[in-house]
């Protein structure tokens, strides 16, 4: 099960009030790296071969996204795309040119139904991967830090596993992403719609709630381990588990949900079950939770007051 024009998520933008709190926190808690700044902006990316996988502009009054980034299988794909979107009733912001980011490429902006945005790149920069030995980025001396030892490279993000985005409808969202990017439903609950775009069991989810905000941003950890010891470690800076540790259903992935310093929700997962064309797309009547659990190994209490706060309140920009 694969999307015929989307590779994979590649990237989220977010506006934050103070650029220099959101990036200490992203590269001393969170762990990632600082790869380029440019124009007001700090771009962060993990342990993958993914040229960033959070872009941070300051200036803004309160957290919002900007877009989501999702890779194109070809340039031929971008086109297909711009086509697609129109037809399943979003428009295109700005057609395929080269991308203003600094992992260059060609990208392709488009809007939904209901505001939500997305950038589509083809041809960016991508990194080798980094595995025992950091590579070291060039930068000003602040930057310096961001050299990670062998150990905490296996703490560290590898890449985006998927966002879930709130929809207010989605009987009326879902078509869009299946319509204009060829993602497919691959798993629905009582409460949201899983979508597929490669072996990942989703890339992006919907949220049923009663708006379109950014539900959350998840990223990829080497390990359940390092899920684990993430944990620790935000919750020596401050920053509590708001829902976890568990394991989901759908997807089958371990997890630890927190809230950053702006009230951005961001997870750390492990173990997201991996599909193929032969999995067999389950519905809300198969996804049932015995009373009092919340995840398979029945440990975890619900999400958060504070979480299920944050899930309704960062907002895409206004276009």
């Amino acid at each position: 099960m694969s999307s015929p024009w989307i590779a994979n998520l590649r990237s989220v933008a977010l506006n934050v009030p103070d650029l220099a709190k959101a990036v200490s926190f992203y590269t001393d808690v969170w762990r990632l790296q600082i790869v380029s700044r440019d124009h007001g902006a700090v771009y962060l990316r993990g342990s993958g071969p993914d040229h960033h996988l959070l872009a941070l502009h300051g200036g803004s009054a309160q957290a919002q996204i900007r877009h989501v980034t999702l890779r194109a299988r070809s340039v031929d794909a971008l086109a297909l795309i711009s086509q697609a979107c129109v037809q399943a009733g979003g428009a295109v912001v700005s057609a395929a040119a080269p991308s203003p980011d600094p992992a260059g490429g060609q990208a392709l902006v488009i809007r939904d139904q209901d505001g939500r945005l997305f950038q589509i790149v083809h041809d960016d920069a991508q990194h080798p991967e980094q595995s025992k030995e950091p590579n070291h980025v060039q930068g000003s001396a602040a930057d310096s830090r961001q050299n990670f030892s062998p150990a905490e490279l296996n703490d560290r993000p590898i890449r985006l596993a998927h966002t879930v985005l709130n929809s207010h409808d989605v009987a009326r969202a879902q078509p869009f992403f299946e319509q204009a990017l060829g993602f497919r439903l691959i798993d629905r609950t009582a409460i949201m719609a899983f979508l597929n775009c490669n072996d990942d069991h989703h890339s992006i989810a919907l949220g049923i709630s009663d708006n379109n905000a950014l539900n959350h941003i998840a990223f990829l950890m080497p390990s359940v381990d390092a899920v684990m010891r993430g944990g620790g470690r935000m919750r020596d800076a401050g920053y509590p588990i708001e829902w976890g540790p568990g394991r989901h259903g759908p997807g089958n992935n371990a997890f630890n949900y927190f809230i950053d310093p702006f009230g951005v929700v961001i997870e750390y997962t492990a173990e997201v079950e991996q599909v193929d064309e032969h999995y067999p797309v389950r519905t809300v009547a198969q996804w049932k939770w015995p009373a009092g659990r919340v995840d398979q190994w029945g440990i975890s209490a619900p999400p958060s007051a504070s979480l299920r706060q944050a899930q309704r309140q960062v907002h895409f920009v206004s276009t």
